[in-house]
């Protein structure tokens, strides 16, 4: 970080510097804890860390950056969430550094009231006559497709006539143009049932809280159909319109109007040590994001340590339990509280933004114990390593076959080390496969594993690997326990195969694969080995092929042994050259006789 940086505190610096590089949202505090900016982010690190690492321009942001004493954030899933976020909580704090946001009338919200026969519009006054109101959305455009394409799929009215149970039983309404067009279904004269029109707007409602999967596989549909009809001018608008729909397509359910009052506690457990975020959400904003720390004594469950920190969060901010949306109810009660563990809708993704916060902050402190101590995190990565994989010790040195060899020709293996799970480049290997005929990949690794513990035994025997990594399934791993059987260190060394799919690790004399955790830093590392082990193969196996025809080429020509080709390629580089080359440059190099073999030989 630059020169701002220098003049902060060694906790700001730090928190600054394991910054996750997710959308956003962070606020900065002065020295007194007062908000005195909220900012979005598509990337967190990289937009906090631009206020620290020069002087700005702008006068008022190097008076910003000199007030700010702490800082926090809160991750959320996407940018127009952190957008939706960030006004909320500018109009819940008025940051003096922010500019001062326009009242929510400005922007549009999306009304279906509350009759009979409801109706469907967007408006920028939000009333309490008991109808529901969608949004507040950031961009009108946004609100007007989603709206537009709504009234594509159901055909509701748009119309203002009172329609009641009177007014149908009197019979004196009249079909309008809209009907005749197909655009409404005739509700004034009871074509439609309420009961039936009720599903359209249920329907209606779920576009409009985000669920907008059927929404989005009719344009889609209806893209395509249009295409094939080479109508391409109806299919790009609504190509337009699929645009606007998937990139603005859910409103922040963080700002939810529906949800006031609410605390939520997100936990991210990993056995050990258990994260519990709390947030609190006030008409609409999160007011308050604070992640507690809990490391397991007993054997702790998950609802003991809730319930420390219901307590510890009702003491430390005076907080007066209502609505508590939770994973896991607590195992003590608390007086007056209701507790909510959410199935699906807004209540479910404001606890799956907690629960990411929850395990943001778990990120964060591996971050920071891993930049004051980085032996720390290859220890707990080898730790892990020997409980997936079943080991005795932990495996500090590690090595990875691959057999790299394409349409049967110039069959090579390579050989990858890890030294406490970071790569030894230097003690990488290739093998030429030589007892092999022909394109054998199990014994080909056969050969190579021979070969190369057969030498290791004779002059390294105390730098033998703890782990063995073949990459292939059963039958590589088969080939591999073979050659170890053979050796004599069958019982020394463990060794797994790792199939295609990656997940899947086989062991000696187990048919059934395991499957490692996708978030595993042992699939990490597997991945990483596997990975390194296909490219140094690769670029072996193609610097073969390329030598072997070179070679081949030049011992066509008779009267030229491979003492003159190594001769003619370390002064001309390459085949073309001396293919190119006179007879005069031939004969410098190679002598008149051979020159005028190797001219009359390229013509």
């Amino acid at each position: 970080m630059g020169k701002h940086s220098k003049n902060k505190s060694p906790e700001l610096q730090q928190k600054i510097a394991i910054l996750p590089e997710t959308p956003g949202v962070y606020t900065y505090y002065d020295a007194e804890g007062t908000v005195i900016y909220v900012g979005k982010a598509k990337n967190l690190k990289r937009r906090v860390s631009s206020y620290f690492n020069r002087t700005h321009d702008v006068l008022r942001t190097n008076l910003l950056v000199r007030a700010i004493a702490d800082m926090s954030y809160i991750v959320v899933p996407t940018e127009q969430d952190a957008l939706n976020l960030e006004n909320s909580m500018i109009k819940e704090y008025k940051p003096r550094y922010n500019v001062l946001l326009k009242d929510d009338k400005s922007y549009p919200w999306i009304c279906v009231t509350k009759e009979l026969f409801p109706r469907v519009f967007m408006t920028r006054q939000r009333l309490k006559d008991g109808s529901k109101y969608f949004g507040p959305y950031t961009e009108a455009g946004a609100a007007r497709a989603v709206l537009e394409l709504a009234r594509e799929l159901y055909p509701i009215r748009t119309c203002r006539v009172p329609i009641t149970p009177t007014t149908l039983a009197r019979g004196k309404g009249r079909l309008c143009l809209e009907y005749h067009l197909k655009r409404c279904l005739g509700c004034c004269v009871g074509k439609i049932t309420p009961e039936d029109y009720a599903r359209y707007i249920e329907n209606i409602r779920l576009i409009l809280r985000g669920d907008t999967g059927e929404l989005m596989t009719y344009l889609r549909g209806e893209m395509e159909r249009l295409a094939g009809e080479l109508r391409f001018e109806e299919a790009q608008e609504l190509k337009v319109k699929y645009q606007l729909v998937e990139r603005y397509r859910a409103k922040s359910v963080i700002v939810s109007q529906t949800l006031d009052n609410v605390d939520v506690f997100g936990i991210d457990d990993d056995d050990k040590d258990v994260y519990i975020n709390y947030m609190h959400v006030r008409r609409g904003a999160v007011v308050r994001s604070v992640t507690l720390q809990y490391k397991r004594r007993m054997e702790e469950t998950q609802g003991q340590l809730l319930s420390y920190a219901l307590d510890e969060i009702r003491t430390r901010f005076n907080a007066e339990f209502d609505e508590v949306i939770v994973s896991v109810e607590p195992d003590a009660e608390f007086p007056g509280a209701t507790f909510t563990i959410p199935q699906r809708g807004d209540k479910a993704k404001l606890l799956d933004v907690s629960v990411r916060n929850a395990r943001q902050s778990k990120l964060d402190a591996l971050k920071q114990m891993e930049r004051l101590d980085p032996e720390k995190r290859a220890e707990r990565t080898l730790e892990r390593m020997k409980t997936d994989f079943r080991l005795k010790v932990l495996p500090r040195h590690v090595e990875c076959f691959d057999n790299s060899n394409i349409q049967g020709t110039n069959p090579v293996a390579s050989c990858v080390v890890f030294r406490d799970a970071k790569p030894s480049k230097k003690d990488y290997r290739h093998f030429n496969i030589k007892t092999v005929e022909g394109p054998d990949d199990f014994a080909s690794m056969k050969e190579v594993l021979t070969r190369r513990y057969t030498r290791m035994m004779e002059e390294a025997p105390d730098d033998l690997p703890q782990l063995i990594v073949v990459d292939g399934g059963k039958g590589q791993l088969s080939a591999a326990v073979e050659a170890l059987d053979e050796i004599g260190l069958r019982g020394t060394i463990a060794v797994v195969g790792i199939a295609k799919r990656l997940e899947e690790i086989y062991f000696p004399g187990d048919s059934v694969p395991l499957y490692i955790d996708k978030n595993s830093e042992s699939l990490r590392v597997v991945q990483q080995l596997r990975d390194e082990a296909h490219r140094f193969g690769i670029t072996h196996h193609r610097n073969r092929r390329s030598k072997s025809a070179i070679v081949s080429e030049l011992s066509q020509i008779k009267g030229i042994g491979p003492g003159t080709e190594q001769t003619l390629l370390a002064h001309f580089k390459s085949v073309k050259r001396i293919r190119e080359a006179s007879l005069d440059a031939l004969a410098a190099v190679i002598g008149p006789a051979k020159a005028r073999l190797v001219r009359a030989h390229f013509g």
